[in-house]
């Protein structure tokens, strides 16, 4: 992907931690972030990293469906967008040569409403519009299960499920599959949606008087910091990572996102 898809914006870095960088050498990472709260959690650590000579260019994301493949060869150093598991699939599945450098936040996906304060006020053959892709749509399904709103089949797998993986309305709803990128612009024409929480504070809706029901925070789906597999010891990017889990970003996360973002509970 060239750079004319990705808004640049470049920050220079020194990083506290206990990797070192040669003094007289400046590290340059190039990583793609989200805008919500990855590049704004890049920025937040900023003012704290003087020490350790690193300037960090950051490509906001426009088409994510090209960023792997860009830190997969090489053009780009990291990114930091996506959650473990969709990065395993897409390594698998498009033959790419990526790893986790390190788990940093969970989103927790959630259903929200325009018009509904509840999972039990949503009427009889309510439309609710849910992620499309297979990686996110099985999530989104076993949430909704777990609403009391649909049964899965036993069978169900997570990488192909959609659906027809349904054996059981438990509540008349009408589902509707949609590519992520539209949920939010189109909410209105739906009386609930389901997608991440991120989206949501990116679109500037109040996530706590929209969101009727929540996965647990403690989701197998952790947003990592990706990379490719030789650069999985480089000291800029360990120091990247240790920088992102600390205290003080931890306590970030905590004021300023208000549950919709939380601190992964390991490095791995």
């Amino acid at each position: 992907m060239k750079k004319t898809l990705l808004s640049l914006t470049t920050l220079v870095f020194t990083l506290f931690a206990s990797f070192t960088i040669a003094k007289n050498s400046t590290t340059i990472l190039k990583i793609a972030a989200d805008v919500t709260p990855h590049t704004e959690l890049l920025e937040f650590i900023q003012s704290d990293i003087k020490k350790q000579n690193i300037e960090l260019k950051i490509y906001t994301i426009t088409d994510p469906t090209l960023v792997n493949a860009q830190t997969s060869d090489g053009e780009l150093d990291a990114n930091f967008f996506q959650h473990i598991i969709y990065m395993k699939t897409q390594t698998k599945d498009r033959h790419l040569d990526l790893v986790n450098a390190g788990n940093i936040h969970i989103e927790p996906m959630g259903i929200y409403s325009e018009k509904y304060k509840s999972i039990s006020e949503l009427p009889d053959n309510a439309k609710i519009a849910i992620n499309n892709d297979s990686t996110n749509e099985y999530r989104v399904l076993i949430m909704l299960e777990k609403a009391g709103l649909i049964r899965l089949k036993s069978d169900i797998k997570p990488f192909t499920a959609s659906i027809n993986d349904i054996e059981k309305y438990l509540k008349p709803i009408q589902i509707v599959e949609l590519d992520p990128s539209l949920i939010t612009r189109l909410r209105k024409e739906f009386d609930a949606y389901s997608t991440w929480s991120n989206k949501i504070l990116e679109a500037n809706i109040d996530l706590q008087k929209t969101r009727i029901f929540s996965e647990e925070k403690n989701s197998t789906y952790v947003n990592i910091i990706a990379t490719n597999s030789k650069r999985i010891n480089d000291p800029a990017i360990k120091i990247l990572v240790k920088t992102l889990r600390s205290d003080k970003v931890k306590k970030f996360i905590e004021t300023k996102y208000k549950g919709s973002v939380v601190l992964a509970p390991n490095l791995y």
